[in-house]
């Protein structure tokens, strides 16, 4: 069973903001690292964001590597910047979620879900994996079209994976052994909130009185 991945949904990074605005410029541009992006591709690129919510205008080859090379400009090591870094962890817990067999998502996020994880594991996607920096610059792009639609659905999976671990953990099984359904997850959220909302009532209240008679001495 893998790991449960420690907030995906944190970002501190943002990639280039060419992506998300209509582009004004030469539209020349077109190679990335070496490696040229060919008009099909991108227009197949297009379609898939399109099918995950991006209502922007189509992205050109002249912005994605504009993209690619202010990313390249940024990092001054040989991996990839953290902008990128940070979204593949995203595709990591989605990954993960999919591949979870006692997980029973919503019916609304499983397309989407699988969407991701194919093109992510794809050989044939927009830019080579293996390209320095910016491999993996199209497989953010499409976590980011698609996390508006993804993030409650893998927030909860991710607490319902926390959830699980714990109990198994208590009961001194191992976690790919141990039989929890979404319905078992959402009542322990319950009985959490219950006993939350019971903890912070002790801590406003008190168990003495509200005022204490005084003596007088006379």
């Amino acid at each position: 069973m893998n790991a449960i991945i420690s907030n995906p949904t944190q970002l501190s990074a943002s990639l280039p903001s060419i992506l998300d605005v209509p582009f004004e410029g030469s539209g020349r541009r077109h190679n990335i690292n070496g490696f040229d992006l060919r008009s099909a591709d991108v227009d197949r690129f297009n379609g898939l964001l399109a099918r995950l919510g991006r209502t922007q205008t189509p992205l050109d080859t002249d912005q994605l590597a504009s993209a690619a090379r202010e990313l390249c400009d940024r990092s001054i090591h040989d991996f990839s910047p953290p902008s990128i870094r940070q979204r593949l962890r995203r595709i990591a817990a989605v990954e993960q979620m999919v591949g979870d067999a006692q997980w029973e998502p919503a019916n609304d996020a499983v397309d989407t879900a699988q969407l991701i994880v194919d093109y992510a594991r794809s050989r044939d996607d927009l830019i080579p994996d293996w390209l320095p920096k910016v491999g993996r610059l199209d497989d953010a792009i499409v976590v980011d079209t698609a996390w508006p639609r993804l993030v409650a659905e893998v927030e909860d999976y991710l607490d319902y994976a926390r959830l699980r671990s714990m109990e198994a953990q208590r009961r001194g099984c191992a976690v790919s052994a141990f039989e929890f359904s979404r319905k078992d997850w959402e009542q322990m959220r319950y009985e959490e909130a219950v006993y939350a909302e019971h903890e912070r009532q002790i801590r406003e209240s008190s168990y003495l009185p509200g005022s204490v008679s005084m003596f007088r001495v006379h």
